[in-house]
């Protein structure tokens, strides 16, 4: 117990405070920065940082119906006609954990945008629990406004030295779920990759289908990456969502790690599995590749 509130606090350390942040609360202060508050503390000795040396980085803005939507954007700094890829976070939206993995695209080559798709709702930073920030931001997160947001970051893409022949999407948890939808909704989608993303549901008028009510006409191929120790998406509704795939033609394929549960990927957290972690990066990377993103 004692080392890891050293590292916590080397960590909070090292860490940029703005006026008027309480630097031992950790909220984000600006896009892509700190943590949630409802995932602290972090685990300080897995964390992974990926520098922006060769990159441009920060925050854009893209207009949706006047709306304005903040989005980390990473890349190859000068470069342009480069394959895109949308990094869509989990329910605590854009904190340093994602603006980290959009530089790790980044860093191979791609034009990588995650873009804070709860901005209407609230900050998804300030809430202590994840029930609370469950009730509060993310059930009143419509799907079709996902949809829309994230068709509006692809015309900025195109727009910005982005080649959107090679557009790929991957995200976490929820965004593992919206990886799912707008890999259907999209045709322009050439792969996706979703991590450990809900597959079945409640529908609803916010949520009016889920990923297998789409499988059977997805024409995306979509690489799921789940634990089998997971224990809000069980193994049944990864088979259930197989089976439903098996009746298209998308050739989506699942890996299960048999060690692992939910986020093994986040580096930042308890559930961190680094070996399965860095095994499904690989597997998601290439993934891309085989299909035409990179």
């Amino acid at each position: 117990m004692d080392n890891l509130k050293e590292d916590f606090d080397s960590l909070v350390a090292k860490t940029p405070i703005s006026d008027g942040v309480d630097r031992r609360g950790f909220l984000k202060t600006a896009l892509g920065s700190g943590f949630a508050a409802a995932v602290l503390p972090i685990a300080a000795h897995s964390a992974v940082t990926t520098d922006s040396k060769g990159l441009t980085v920060g925050e854009i803005t893209v207009n949706v119906n006047g709306q304005a939507v903040p989005v980390y954007r990473a890349q190859p700094a000068g470069k342009t006609n480069l394959p895109v890829v949308l990094v869509i976070s989990e329910i605590f939206g854009v904190h340093e954990y994602i603006a980290d993995v959009a530089r790790r695209f980044a860093k191979l080559g791609y034009l990588a945008l995650a873009p804070e798709l709860f901005v209407r709702q609230g900050d998804p930073g300030s809430y202590g629990t994840i029930a609370e920030l469950q009730k509060e931001i993310i059930s009143k997160v419509p799907d079709a406004q996902v949809m829309t947001d994230l068709d509006a970051v692809v015309a900025w893409a195109k727009a910005n030295g982005g080649n959107t022949d090679k557009l790929g999407i991957t995200g976490f948890c929820w965004g593992g779920r919206v990886t799912w939808l707008y890999s259907a909704h999209n045709p322009k989608v050439k792969a996706g990759v979703a991590w450990y993303g809900r597959l079945v549901g409640n529908n609803n008028e916010m949520t009016p289908s889920n990923p297998v009510d789409i499988a059977a006409k997805l024409k995306t191929p979509v690489l799921g990456l789940y634990g089998a120790q997971d224990g809000g998406i069980p193994v049944t509704t990864v088979v259930q969502m197989q089976d439903a795939l098996s009746k298209g033609k998308s050739k989506s394929e699942f890996v299960l790690f048999k060690n692992s549960g939910h986020a093994f990927h986040a580096d930042y957290r308890s559930s961190y599995v680094e070996a399965d972690a860095k095994e499904g990066w690989q597997r998601c990377v290439d993934w891309f590749k085989t299909h035409g993103v990179s």
